[in-house]
């Protein structure tokens, strides 16, 4: 301090400002800070969603293992950690050091540093100061007198630049309102979407594709059981039939051997019973004409 009274002795003009007040009287800067973090903690519940859907697809799974074959459990279990890098993937891509939360932070500072740098530049000009200092940087300040404190000129003069860049008409201020926090394009940004949804659609369409294939094989798998089944259940009824016929053809057999040994008994019968007869009634002949 004593450095800087010696200055002053010799007509040095010296000031502060204090950014983090400006930034806390500026309502844009207040309004894009609040939409940006609605974002961010819209961002996190997203996140923490996604996170119990996989927590709990994980117990599910758990919990049907002695229900699943190890293919299924397999298959189960890569599309989970799949989608678990997915989300961790969403997660760096919002809140990573190069992130969007970061890259929409540095962008809704960038155009208020600006202003406030501008605004310093000209209120040093126009009063002549030699050294306008920041409150708010890792400078350390022991003191500072209120009355070198421009940190309200320098709010007023950004209001006065904010209204006069204001929209010109209701249709452009509602534009405005609806557009999106930072409208500038971030092509690396696009550039990494592009790549994770074409990576997400490149393994889907793997994923698809092996569940057909596991299923086009497992269908021939049960067609060809069912067609062995359905074989041995006609080669059975075949041998069925088979000795059904025998066994009907030797029945017939057997009994066309019966009724012709019946038939042979009878007519032998029938002789021996006509030599009796005939024998008797010679007899019966002869006696009579031996009396």
């Amino acid at each position: 301090m004593l450095c800087l009274s010696s200055h002053a002795q010799r007509g040095v003009r010296i000031a502060y400002i204090d950014t983090e007040y400006i930034l806390e009287n500026v309502p844009e800067y207040q309004e894009a800070t609040t939409q940006l973090n609605a974002k961010a903690d819209k961002w996190k519940n997203e996140v923490q969603a996604k996170l119990s859907t996989i927590e709990q697809r994980r117990k599910d799974l758990s919990n049907e293992k002695a229900l699943l074959t190890n293919e299924l459990i397999n298959e189960r279990e890569e599309d989970i950690s799949f989608e678990e890098k997915e989300i961790l993937d969403y997660q760096q891509k919002r809140f990573g050091p190069n992130g969007d939360l970061f890259i929409q932070k540095k962008q809704l500072m960038q155009p208020i540093q600006d202003q406030i740098f501008a605004a310093v530049q000209d209120l040093a000009a126009s009063r002549k100061y030699d050294f306008i200092f920041d409150k708010s940087s890792d400078a350390v300040m022991l003191y500072s007198a209120r009355q070198y404190d421009l940190s309200d000129q320098i709010i007023r003069s950004i209001t006065r630049s904010a209204k006069r860049t204001q929209a010109a008409s209701k249709a452009e201020r509602k534009a405005a309102k609806e557009e999106e926090l930072v409208p500038e394009i971030n092509y690396e940004q696009e550039a990494r979407e592009k790549a994770l949804e074409e990576r997400k659609q490149t393994r889907e369409s793997a994923i698809e594709k092996a569940r057909q294939e596991k299923l086009a094989a497992r269908e021939a798998k049960v067609k060809e059981a069912e067609a062995r089944r359905q074989k041995i259940l006609d080669d059975r009824e075949k041998a069925k039939q088979e000795k059904l016929a025998e066994r009907n053809t030797i029945t017939e057999t057997a009994k066309g051997e019966e009724e012709a040994a019946k038939s042979e008994t009878t007519k032998k019968g029938e002789e021996e019973g006509e030599v009796e007869t005939k024998t008797r009634a010679q007899l019966i002949e002869e006696n009579r004409q031996k009396n």
